[in-house]
């Protein structure tokens, strides 16, 4: 676990500069998700999350969508298992709380819905292929 991670909540115009190297990084290069998949029309009416190393690289990303839905989740390769990603998990969900959302709901990719089991949510629905990548519908309540 990292020590203090400080998750900034953005919205797109100050968010764009920030996250699409990461968001890149981490799905077209590392995943090899074409480019126009990653980048699309729902980006200018999230609400971003980042999160900056002590050095002011952006570590992690992830977006809540006005649906009540998380997705983009991203953390650069370095900082993984460190308690980043889980910070902006968290800081989404307060999110969709304060927007009053029921619940919220997210696409995982297979390998990381473990993830997404240690902060409450559940998988529903069949496996599906997103981006050639296997991906399931998980859901947690905020009841």
């Amino acid at each position: 676990m990292t020590a203090a991670v400080c998750v900034v909540l953005l919205e797109w115009p100050a968010a764009e500069a920030a996250v699409m190297p990461l968001r890149e990084a981490v799905f077209v290069v590392e995943q090899g998700v074409p480019l126009e998949l990653e980048r699309d029309a729902f980006d200018p009416v999230c609400v971003h999350a980042l999160v900056r190393s002590e050095q002011g690289e952006v570590i992690a990303t992830g977006r809540l969508l006005p649906d009540g839905h998380i997705g983009r989740m991203a953390v650069a390769q370095a900082w993984r298992g460190r308690g980043v990603g889980g910070a902006v998990l968290e800081a989404l969900v307060a999110a969709a709380r304060e927007r009053g959302f029921a619940e919220v709901v997210l696409n995982a990719q297979i390998t990381a819905m473990p993830f997404y089991e240690r902060h409450g949510f559940a998988g529903f629905g069949e496996r599906f292929m997103d981006a050639g990548i296997p991906h399931r519908a998980m859901r947690r309540s905020l009841g």
